[in-house]
């Protein structure tokens, strides 16, 4: 058992037992919690799709600071040991405030310039990602460190997310997207392109097919796992490696198929509550 202390004064005791808490605001998340159930097999984890109001992408700043605050209420109340923002634009506009407010480790998303422009060939990256990503300043601020010494050519993808939610993977409309925003990458010889959502690993292989074998993809779930881990390993919060883990579903979705989807994404069949907040 510690005890940790916030900047808000607050002390919160943490449980190497508790939960690790995930959310993102949709079913993309679950493509960085996949990483997590691989690298942490004996954690408990929980993780809330808040898809009634995704994409986060159209929302203003303050809008998904308050719908991260309600959902990091309600993974606290749950007894969550660490939380991950497992979303580009909810990292960018309210990573920091939670941090700010809850005395636990917060691991946050970041579009993988840095990778990317350590291994591109013909010195151009491209970005696909939401629109409120690459608007934000934590973006500026990784295009001023880490995009000096190469160009990097930037997609907003609007109606991406919401297929993917839909749990269209393959289907026409979902390339016919993904056809328009990757080409402009390839016009600019980007041989690299950083997947800036974590919706858009579960349409890789469509992306795989459009681009071709000689262009990268990069994307950032298993180095945020890997974070986690070292966090928790610091912090002596990781749990007895004796049994396998649960993992827990939470979702806000109206679609009557989000708890198929939600299982079509994870693999498996699962029980997905609803998340009322």
């Amino acid at each position: 058992m510690h005890l940790v202390h916030s900047t808000t004064s607050q002390a919160t005791s943490i449980s190497a037992s508790g939960p690790i808490g995930v959310f993102d605001s949709g079913v993309g998340g679950i493509s960085v919690l996949k990483h997590i159930r691989a690298a942490m097999p004996s954690e408990h984890l929980l993780y809330v799709a808040d898809s009634k109001f995704a994409p986060y992408g159209s929302k203003t700043p303050e809008f998904i600071r308050e719908r991260a605050d309600a959902i990091a209420g309600f993974l606290m109340e749950k007894g969550a040991k660490a939380l991950v923002v497992a979303c580009n634009t909810a990292t960018a506009a309210a990573a920091e405030y939670l941090r700010s407010q809850y005395a636990i480790p917060i691991i946050a998303m970041e579009p993988a310039v840095k990778p990317a422009a350590q291994v591109t060939k013909t010195g151009v990256i491209g970005v696909l990602a939401t629109s409120g990503t690459l608007k934000s300043a934590q973006f500026a601020a990784l295009l001023e460190h880490y995009g000096q010494q190469v160009e990097v050519v930037t997609q907003a993808c609007h109606g991406l997310v919401e297929c993917i939610e839909r749990g269209d993977l393959t289907g026409a409309e979902t390339e016919a997207l993904l056809s328009r925003y990757i080409q402009p990458l390839l016009d600019a010889h980007a041989d690299t392109i950083v997947l800036g959502c974590t919706h858009y690993p579960f349409v890789r292989p469509l992306i795989e097919k459009l681009v071709g074998p000689d262009v990268a993809l990069v994307d950032t779930g298993r180095a945020v796992a890997r974070h986690l881990k070292h966090r928790l390993e610091a912090l002596q919060l990781c749990a007895p490696q004796a049994a396998e883990g649960s993992v827990e579903f939470w979702s806000n979705s109206l679609d009557a198929k989000a708890s198929q989807v939600i299982e079509q994404l994870w693999g498996e069949s699962v029980a997905v509550n609803a998340f009322e907040r």
